[in-house]
């Protein structure tokens, strides 16, 4: 008799059905786990041998085999634990094998029996549902995988209970997803003194998921204007925290249970490895940038990354997704980020002060922000001067304007950008369009077609750029809740796309 137990196999955030098959059959006593495990899954028999020990359960004497199916899909993690418990708890008649057909295993365990959460219960729970079967999972992973409605979850505190519960004694009640965590706690952009420029580029941003340069003098404020950018961006929708959680659930970044509809910030350090980035290592997980989906990404000194990772960031800025890519498997990861870049303009920081600037200047300026390479730059729409505030203006009292007065405009713009879109897949802001959606979207009278002409002849702006002058035009407009792009937004969204910040960069 073969006893059939089930869980699940991470591919990106998807999660793939796995059977567990257990077969005891006559031969020297042996316990073997086959089916593409890694080291995690493979030392699981230890612990479900140790766990029945502690539980008084005696293995039998003779070959255990655990086939993981399909066997070509690879396995990893701890989480097989508790189904291959299950399956060979069924082989042995211990539980009902047909209820054990019935669920989905999903957690660690311990030596002594108790049941150990594990990081994933959110698409294991969306697998669980769309197959028809009850998610059985540790207690702390419970109120996270509670979320899909359609499942059915029951959180146990260990081994015990599950058997308990499956033979009818003692059943098990369904768990309550965890709470809601509201969008909030954001430091105030009137906190920002001077800097209307760049405030100004933060609300474009903010308003069309715009990608953005900041390049100024050490504590000029870059540091802090990126930071008050996600306080202007409106709470996800249920969508996005549904898609935005699961990446998360598989890092393991969900506490307790609860979601969030606070948007993602952030900020790798600049010594991070390109799979700290992107995404790969051990279980190709995914990096940097999808854990920033749908939300912010900040990279302080920006040319300080290595040449490697700088370069990888281009096809995932355009995108939305990125392909972690193996000798085995392909795992596709989404990543539609805002990212927000800051630099000093040389490796001192004082290009623009000859008294403080080091003799290379100004070449260590082209030098330093030349490792930003010409594609990757190109798609970056707006590039922003961030001067040195006056001393005399650090101790005037904080008078900008507030956060929530500049969210509200996002807010209304993102909502014509929606209202816009709503006919068009895969395009939802001003910064996913292109080709005849760009052009139905903001049509230009032939003041701006001249314009437009004008500058991009004379500062040879590649055909990407000449669209991207285009998306962030719209995008200025819809904050002006104007219906047509006007030569003025046409003006600044160039202003922005030749800045002082960087050299102008051809094709």
């Amino acid at each position: 008799m073969v006893a059939r137990a089930y869980t699940v196999a991470f591919e990106g955030i998807a999660a793939r059905l796995v059977e567990v098959q257990c077969a005891l059959t006559p031969g020297m006593p042996a316990f073997s786990i086959v089916g593409l495990p890694d080291k995690a899954v493979s030392e699981a028999r230890e612990r479900v041998r140790a766990a029945f020990a502690a539980l008084a359960i005696a293995l039998p004497a003779r070959k255990i085999t655990v086939n993981l199916s399909p066997a070509d899909l690879p396995k990893e993690g701890s989480h097989f634990d508790l189904a291959i418990a299950l399956g060979v708890l069924a082989a042995m008649d211990v539980i009902p094998a047909d209820r054990v057909a019935e669920t989905v295993g999903f957690g660690g365990l311990s030596l002594d029996g108790t049941l150990e959460p594990v990081g994933g219960a959110l698409p294991a729970a969306l697998t669980a549902a769309a197959e028809g079967r009850e998610l059985i999972c540790a207690r702390a992973s419970g109120a996270e995988a509670a979320w899909v409605d359609a499942a059915a979850v029951t959180p146990a505190d260990s081994l015990a209970a599950v058997i308990a519960h499956l033979n009818g004694k003692v059943p098990l009640g369904l768990a309550a997803p965890g709470e809601i965590k509201g969008a909030g706690g954001w430091r105030d952009l009137s906190e920002v003194k001077g800097q209307e420029r760049a405030k100004r580029a933060l609300e474009i941003a903010a308003a069309g998921r715009h990608h953005l340069l900041l390049v100024g003098t050490p504590g000029s404020g870059k540091s802090m204007l990126a930071q008050r950018l996600p306080g202007l961006l409106p709470p996800l929708d249920a969508a996005e925290v549904l898609e935005t959680s699961m990446i998360h659930s598989l890092s393991g970044l969900i506490a307790e249970g609860g979601i969030s509809r606070e948007r993602p910030y952030r900020e790798p350090h600049h010594t991070a490895s390109m799979a700290a980035i992107v995404g790969g290592g051990k279980g190709a997980k995914p990096g940097e940038i999808s854990l920033a989906h749908n939300g912010v990404l900040f990279m302080d000194e920006f040319p300080e990354f290595s040449r490697q990772v700088l370069e990888t960031l281009r096809q995932p800025i355009e995108t939305g997704s990125v392909v972690v890519a193996r000798a085995n498997a392909h795992v596709r990861y989404p990543c539609r980020f805002l990212l927000v870049a800051a630099a000093n303009p040389c490796r001192c920081g004082y290009l623009a002060d000859p008294s403080r600037a080091c003799p290379k200047a100004p070449s260590c300026g082209e030098e330093y922000l030349g490792r930003i390479s010409t594609p990757l730059l190109d798609r970056i729409d707006l590039r922003v001067d961030v001067p040195p505030v006056a001393y005399s203006d650090l101790d005037l009292p904080a008078n900008g304007e507030r956060s929530a007065a500049v969210a509200k405009r996002v807010a209304r713009a993102r909502a014509c950008q929606a209202e816009r879109y709503r006919e068009v897949g895969q395009v939802a802001l001003n910064a996913e369009a292109e080709g005849d959606v760009l052009a139905a979207a903001a049509p230009l009278d032939a003041e701006g077609k001249a314009l437009l002409g004008r500058a991009a002849e004379k500062f040879s702006l590649s055909a990407r750029g000449y669209h991207r002058v285009l998306r962030v035009a719209r995008t200025i407009a819809d904050l002006e809740a104007s219906d047509r792009v006007l030569t003025g937004h046409l003006a600044e969204a160039l202003s922005y796309r030749l800045s002082h910040a960087m050299p102008v960069m051809s094709g």
